[in-house]
């Protein structure tokens, strides 16, 4: 059939074609143009002007033609050519001599190729007609067109797929979900080959397109995505308007079918069970309930509530976001002895309720939770749970402050002992009895020391000692008047000499360690012994003050500068307690305005409100200093006396002792020098001693200790060091003269050489004895360092030998 019709249409266009041929030879189109010779040519103007011209219609070729023979196109003709073969036609321009050839004779047209419109809709040409034996232009050069002519050889294209729309579940009938267009490569201009019309092949029984405009809407209103959520529509696009013989395409489109609220939650069971032991704490999960829903999204977003009253106390439920379960969790403390099952109604609803779709029904859901108590084990619980107890600061030991009780909250009721947590009552001031729980007082009570008690009692049962409760309780001691009213301060006040009668000189008040129920109310008055009292008057204000006035006119601190006004304070019970509080009133000189001057500077006389054991303490630290004093100046006198005593070769009081061994005399480092240089500071403190100075005969001269600054003594095998011993002797004398030092003298000793040396020892301990064989010669060899040390040896034993001879 096929093939037929592609017959029949290929007839068509052949006859088309030679009625366009016929009518080309029955129009002739004259053209004036150059190429039939330039003005200025001779023939021209010798024959005059011809009207002359080219001979043809618009060509057309078929696309797609699938002959054997080329396809003739037409023919070009000049109104010159005469048929007698003078004239040659050529063409030239786009396919000229390759797409298109020409018979050069008769001026006939065929394509020898295959054309396709789609690829290229024309082609641009030029004739030429020219004398065949001179090819001189006949005919001006001339373009024409050869269109190629559409045939019905593209199908509709759905270019922009794959194509997925949406569609809201429930939406009325009609409702627009998207549109698909699909485009054909045939000439719109020519024909129906591509005027394209739409129509559904598959899902007609739920969507619709429009012919025209492929807008796809629904067909039905009972969309339901919870029983299909998407569609697999195909739409086919044909051209030709339809018609028969017009070809098509098609294309798949996914309907997404979107989801609304149209589901109410529900509970799959109608009943659930839990349980949960009683000792729980609150806020323990008991179990999680959820209600379905069959849509999706924030469509299923639930909140839960209990409903019931009991419930509501007992229980409480969450919504867990992520699962959207319902979390129920313990509300308040559960006991198993009090109820043993709880009946709770738990109700879902939808968070987000589509007000269209209301009318399908009620958006709630109920469910009933039953929760079973499972009974454990349970410590005593106290009752009643007060915390507060009182007793009075002069109860006796033994005393019942109160009792605490309490009970077994389990089935079984065991028997309860009490203890108290001794790192609350560390002095054990309380006792509790294990039985009854009576608490007692274990000690004296005193107010005023601890005014309140925080204890802790422990409860626990007597066959299970694990099982333990504990309370706080709060003992207050209640006050009773056990201290007496003292004076604020130990108050002292001065008066004028001057002073009128009625002059106020101090104001008095007291304190209480006691504090009342009712208040403090103190009352003043003097003391007994202060009856015969004419200088000072006490007038008690009634505000727990008293005020001191003068007596009498002046007073004289010649006569007496300081009073004693001895006063008696009485609290207000009961019983009412007393005490003596002394004020000491210092007599003062004042100038005119009243303002003290001077007092006399006389001692202040201790206090009678003082206690005797700060009396006592007072004159054992003055004994203790008396002591003391004492000690040290015996010790001092008998240290001097004792020194006095000493033999001058006794010199052990505070020897420092040097055993390394220096670098010589011009070695400061190691050594204090000065000692020795002193040695030549004799004649000075022989002048100071007795008055002549070296080379000065007085009568207190002492030839022994005269001393000249570089003796050069001669060499004597018998060394003598007296010359040291008399210095040491004579310091130590004046040190004892001395009352400004200490009793204590520091001799320091200097060993000249140390251990290891290579030359014999220079110690003073070794050459101390006068008949020492030692010889220092050898001293003046060792360098200029040693100069002085060799003349101070060598010059001494030089003196000692001519003092034997």
């Amino acid at each position: 059939m096929a093939k037929g019709l592609q017959g029949f249409l290929w007839t068509m266009l052949l006859l088309f074609c030679a009625i366009q041929e016929l009518g080309s030879w029955a129009m002739h189109t004259a053209v004036e143009g150059p190429g039939l010779g330039e003005p200025g040519d001779p023939a021209l103007l010798a024959g005059g002007r011809v009207k002359r011209g080219w001979v043809w219609n618009q060509f057309f070729v078929v696309e797609e033609y699938t002959g054997t023979e080329p396809l003739y196109v037409g023919k070009i003709h000049s109104d010159s050519d005469e048929g007698d073969g003078s004239i040659k036609y050529t063409i030239s321009g786009e396919g000229a001599g390759t797409i298109f050839l020409i018979d050069e004779i008769t001026g006939d047209i065929h394509a020898t190729e295959r054309l396709d419109r789609e690829q290229k809709t024309f082609y641009t040409l030029r004739a030429q007609a020219r004398d065949r034996q001179t090819d001189q232009l006949l005919e001006p050069e001339s373009e024409f067109i050869i269109k190629v002519q559409d045939i019905n050889d593209s199908e509709p294209r759905f270019l922009e797929g794959p194509y997925i729309g949406s569609v809201a579940e429930l939406s009325p009938i009609g409702t627009s979900v998207m549109q698909v267009m699909a485009s054909d490569a045939d000439d719109p201009t020519y024909g129906s080959s591509a005027r394209v019309v739409y129509s559904v092949l598959e899902g007609e029984q739920h969507f619709t397109v429009d012919s025209k405009t492929g807008v796809i809407r629904t067909a039905v209103a009972d969309l339901d995505r919870e029983t299909q959520d998407r569609y697999e529509v195909v739409i086919r696009a044909t051209d030709m308007a339809g018609q028969l013989g017009g070809l098509s395409g098609s294309t798949t489109v996914t309907i997404v079918v979107t989801d609304v609220n149209d589901n109410p939650p529900r509970f799959p069971q109608k009943m659930y069970q839990f349980s949960i032991v009683e000792t729980a704490p609150v806020g323990t999960a008991i179990g999680r309930v959820k209600a379905e829903d069959s849509d999706v999204g924030e469509n299923t977003d639930m909140t839960y509530q209990v409903k019931d009253e009991e419930g509501v106390e007992m229980f409480k439920v969450t919504t867990d976001s992520n699962t959207q379960e319902a979390v129920i969790t313990v509300q308040k403390p559960l006991d198993y002895e009090s109820k043993k099952v709880h009946t709770v109604v738990v109700e879902a609803l939808n968070k987000f309720v589509d007000p269209r779709f209301v009318d399908l029904g009620t958006f709630r859901d109920q469910t009933i939770v039953r929760v079973s108590v499972l009974d454990v084990d349970e410590p005593p619980e106290f009752r009643p749970p007060s915390n507060l107890m009182e007793v009075q600061e002069d109860a006796h030991v033994g005393s019942v402050v109160g009792v605490v009780t309490a009970l077994d909250p389990d089935t079984a009721n065991h028997p309860v002992r009490y203890a108290i947590d001794r790192s609350t009552d560390a002095e054990r001031i309380f006792d509790i009895d294990a039985k009854t729980g009576a608490i007692v007082t274990g000690k004296v009570l005193d107010r005023e020391t601890a005014g309140w008690h925080n204890i802790t009692v422990l409860a626990m049962e007597a066959d299970n000692h694990s099982q333990v409760s504990r309370a706080s309780l709060r003992i207050r001691i209640l006050d009773v008047n056990d201290n007496p009213p003292e004076l604020a301060t130990p108050y002292e006040a001065a008066v004028c000499e001057d002073a009128k009668p009625g002059q106020l000189i101090q104001t008095i008040s007291v304190v209480d360690r006691d504090e009342p129920q009712s208040g403090h109310r103190f009352y003043f008055t003097l003391a007994p012994e202060a009856t015969n009292n004419h200088h000072f008057s006490l007038l008690d204000i009634q505000d727990n003050t008293a005020a001191v006035h003068t007596q009498r006119v002046g007073f004289n601190r010649q006569e007496q500068d300081v009073y004693l006004l001895p006063i008696l304070v009485v609290d207000s019970g009961p019983p009412a307690l007393s005490s003596t509080g002394t004020l000491t009133i210092r007599v003062c000189g004042c100038d005119s305005n009243g303002a003290i001057q001077s007092c006399n500077s006389t001692a202040y006389v201790v206090s009678a409100t003082l206690s005797p054991g700060a009396l006592i303490s007072l004159l054992v630290c003055v004994l203790i200093l008396v002591v003391l004093v004492l000690l040290i100046l015996t010790l001092k006198r008998h240290h001097k006396s004792h020194l006095a005593s000493e033999d001058d070769e006794d010199m052990r009081d505070n020897v420092i002792k040097y055993n390394d061994e220096g670098g010589g005399e011009q070695d400061t480092e190691a050594y204090d020098m000065s000692a020795l240089r002193s040695l030549y500071d004799f004649s000075e403190i022989k002048a100071g001693d007795g008055g002549g100075g070296p080379g000065e005969g007085g009568p207190g001269r002492n030839p022994a200790s005269e001393l000249h600054p570089l003796p050069q003594w001669v060499q004597s095998p018998d060394l003598d060091f007296s010359v040291f011993r008399d210095y040491i002797c004579r310091k130590v004398e004046q040190a004892d003269e001395d009352l400004s030092v200490p009793p204590y003298d520091s001799f320091q000793t200097y060993a000249f050489e140390g251990s290891d040396s290579p030359v014999p020892s220079l110690s003073s301990i070794n050459t101390w004895s006068s008949g020492s064989e030692q010889d220092f010669s050898y001293l003046g060899g060792w360098g200029p360092r040693f100069r002085q040390l060799a003349a101070l040896y060598a010059g001494r034993r030089g003196d000692e030998d001519s003092e034997d001879s």
